[in-house]
């Protein structure tokens, strides 16, 4: 590794598993110091022991992200505790497939609360301080799905279009305060929520089809683009969103 981000420090929300945990991990492995936010202690302090295995200091947040005052919270420990704020993941995420047709405004409202509001709250809290250091690094996670369509997914991917179009107004809002903003739109990862889907082989031969790559992601293929858009080497980017899908949004 590189080093890329030794002596910075990153907030990861959602880092207790899956494509979070993977993101937080990547960015330790480059030298920086991570606070880790997500609902389960137990899981987030698994992924701060491997993190600290790579010499960084590794801070555990239990968070809400539908909260503000938690959210607010986090950042704030994470300057007292770490020293500073350098990057911002906005990670957390949740769904449920269900035909648009059956969904209730309670459906709704929990893939809104935690998939836009939460990454609405993560930048808002960020926002005082990374503007007054004239420097900071905002990574949204949002998903293929927000540029593609797929049945069953209309709730999740109208919130993961939201992000998308954050990412686009913040990344030009900022840009004159040195702050980059920008996200990750990732394809089918292998992760504990689409575990039960891949398993089924008439679910998985399904949605491989759509992808040119003719396999799904591994989580660690995801780090080192989000260390790239955490990086100085991305600081002429913002307000882009990076898809990585094995091809998915291409064909």
């Amino acid at each position: 590794m590189s080093g890329a981000l030794r002596g910075k420090v990153a907030v990861v929300t959602g880092a207790s598993r899956g494509l979070g945990r993977a993101i937080a991990l990547a960015l330790a492995a480059e030298g920086a110091d991570v606070a880790l936010a997500a609902r389960s202690r137990p899981d987030l302090e698994e992924t701060a022991h491997v993190a600290e295995k790579t010499g960084v200091r590794a801070l555990v947040v239990p968070t809400d992200v539908r909260r503000y005052d938690e959210v607010e919270a986090l950042m704030r420990q994470a300057i007292t505790q770490l020293g500073r704020l350098d990057v911002v993941v906005n990670n957390s995420g949740v769904a449920k497939v269900t035909p648009f047709a059956e969904t209730t405004p309670a459906d709704w409202q929990s893939i809104i609360d935690v998939n836009l509001t939460g990454v609405v709250y993560g930048c808002r809290a960020a926002a005082p301080h990374l503007i007054a250091q004239r420097s900071g690094k905002i990574v949204n996670i949002a998903s293929v799905l927000g540029a593609v369509g797929l049945p069953g997914y209309a709730m999740y991917a109208a919130s993961k279009g939201g992000v998308i179009a954050l990412t686009r107004a913040l990344g030009v809002e900022w840009a004159r305060h040195g702050v980059q903003v920008n996200a990750i739109a990732p394809g089918w990862f292998a992760t504990d929520m689409t575990h039960a889907a891949f398993a089924d082989p008439r679910i998985n031969e399904r949605l491989t089809r759509d992808i040119p790559a003719r396999r799904i992601g591994r989580p660690e293929e995801i780090g080192p683009l989000a260390v790239y858009l955490a990086s100085a080497a991305s600081d002429f980017m913002t307000g882009q969103t990076l898809l990585l899908d094995g091809g998915h949004s291409a064909a």
